[in-house]
């Protein structure tokens, strides 16, 4: 069983109420207004525009216990903020690839967790996501073209989108590769090679970009003074290959992403 039912609300040119003053109302306020929404600092005013979400950020316990009541008493469903016991529903921690959109939440138990695991993933997850999510919804009628059946059609999907799959949701380069699956030539990929250059021997000192890459490429060429360390970042069943072994010279061998780390 789920405390919570997570759904994602539509709010673009919708009026939204919040209430208060200080970080957390302007917090509120910023929010809304990124997924479009339309503000309305009135309580009564928000209500007669017909608001169904409302943020109550009061610092008095007392304020916020009556502003609750009265907007739910209106029927609209109520974040207050800093006070889990008042909400009819929290907001998560939002990682933002749009239009995919992962939002993690706890219940409001700790803000500061779902933060964390946000970062964490921000860590695995490209920038070009939203791309393929794009370019799978173009193809839709094309899918529906090559695999009649709905069976079909999710096999193939799932088999593309797994780890490793020609359209691995982690590659970079998976949203350009959608047309030569979906036409049956993903095996003719050419190669994708990117290169990471060290700053230092510290793992830490990996950029989010550079950790991700390392954590989705297939095959890791590497110079023979990278630290260990380092390439522990990397696939556990990726290839590994010495730069200086000679593996440029039958690349025909490899398929997917090559990432070549080079020392500081």
């Amino acid at each position: 069983m789920i405390a919570s039912l997570p759904l994602f609300h539509r709010i673009a040119g919708q009026p939204v109420i919040v209430l208060g003053v200080g970080d957390a109302a302007e917090a509120k306020r910023r929010l809304v207004e990124r997924a479009g929404g339309i503000v309305f600092d009135e309580l009564q005013e928000g209500i007669d525009k017909g608001a169904r979400l409302a943020f109550v950020a009061h610092d008095d316990r007392v304020s916020a216990e009556a502003d609750t009541i009265r907007l739910r008493c209106a029927g609209l469903l109520v974040n207050a903020a800093d006070r889990p016991e008042l909400c009819d529903f929290t907001v998560p921690s939002v990682l933002d690839r749009d239009p995919v959109l992962i939002a993690i939440g706890t219940g409001g138990a700790s803000a500061g967790l779902a933060k964390a695991l946000r970062l964490r993933l921000e860590a695995l997850l490209p920038q070009t996501l939203g791309g393929l999510a794009e370019r799978l919804y173009a193809a839709r009628a094309g899918l529906r073209e090559r695999w009649p059946d709905a069976g079909g059609r999710r096999r193939a999907l799932d088999s593309a989108l797994a780890e490793g799959g020609a359209l691995d949701p982690l590659r970079e380069t998976s949203g350009d590769a959608v047309d030569a699956w979906l036409a049956g030539r993903a095996e003719a990929e050419a190669l994708t090679t990117v290169e990471i250059v060290l700053r230092s021997a510290d793992p830490d000192d990996l950029t989010l970009r550079e950790a991700r890459l390392l954590g989705s490429a297939d095959v890791i060429a590497y110079e023979a003074d990278v630290p260990p360390a380092v390439l522990d970042r990397a696939r556990a069943d990726a290839a590994r290959v010495p730069v200086d072994s000679g593996w440029a010279a039958d690349n025909s061998k490899w398929t997917g992403l090559v990432v070549i780390v080079r020392s500081a």
